[in-house]
């Protein structure tokens, strides 16, 4: 990462939640119809104040009043504002995947499909660029403690990935290693031709030959597959 980047990845830390806030709510908890709810309220508020002013229009207590909870509740759920906007991400891809499953990918071959899903998910995100650029700058400011938020958004991405292959890593059409190796690298030039494009160094076309590219990754781990061949 360059330096003024990692300058700015200090500086944007947000400040402690208050030192009164309720015990954090564990991530492997369920929760409750009425938490499920709230959290939704809050993924919603920080949504659209992304949307209107980006990364440093996302303030924890306005997210607060936009959704209508505490700010020591707020913290419960997402300790920092990059929890939060990285969940945001998460939360946008699966309400993507959710819409890509209602009108698959019509490429023939899975290097095809796979490349037409991930420019379809990355319009949907151009759409928004101040949501974009301030989810994906959380992203690449987390650290560690945000590790079970950022391995969510990458679940998120490779079961995106997965489905237009036609598998499933918990189903009969497993993928196997190598296809995960593809999946993983395609997953990375996805979330760097974002980086690039947010920051005007790839236009939208260059980033179209990029996925294409890296998606024949799938066809060299997978020569055999009968609705594949030519």
């Amino acid at each position: 990462m360059p330096a003024d980047a990692k300058v700015e990845a200090r500086t944007a830390r947000p400040s402690s939640p208050p030192s009164s806030q309720p015990a954090a709510l564990a991530p492997s908890a369920p929760l409750t119809e009425r938490q499920e709810a709230r959290r939704r309220r809050i993924l919603h508020a920080s949504a659209q104040l992304a949307s209107r002013g980006g990364f440093d229009a996302v303030q924890m207590r306005e997210v607060a009043e936009s959704s209508q909870v505490a700010l020591g509740t707020l913290y419960r759920y997402f300790p920092s504002k990059i929890h939060l906007l990285v969940a945001t991400m998460q939360d946008q891809l699966e309400h993507m995947h959710g819409t890509l499953r209602k009108k698959p990918p019509s490429g023939e071959t899975a290097a095809q499909r796979v490349a037409e899903t991930l420019m379809r998910a990355f319009r949907a995100l151009q759409r928004e660029p101040h949501l974009a650029d301030a989810m994906v700058r959380a992203l690449t400011f987390a650290d560690r403690s945000v590790s079970p938020e950022v391995d969510q958004v990458s679940r998120q991405t490779t079961a995106i990935i997965l489905d237009a292959m036609g598998l499933d890593e918990r189903g009969q059409d497993r993928p196997t290693p190598e296809q995960l190796s593809a999946v993983r690298v395609i997953e990375h030039t996805w979330h760097s031709a974002l980086i690039t494009w947010l920051s005007g160094r790839a236009s939208i076309a260059q980033v179209k030959i990029d996925i294409e590219t890296v998606c024949r990754l799938i066809d060299l781990t997978n020569p055999t597959d009968p609705s594949d061949e030519g």
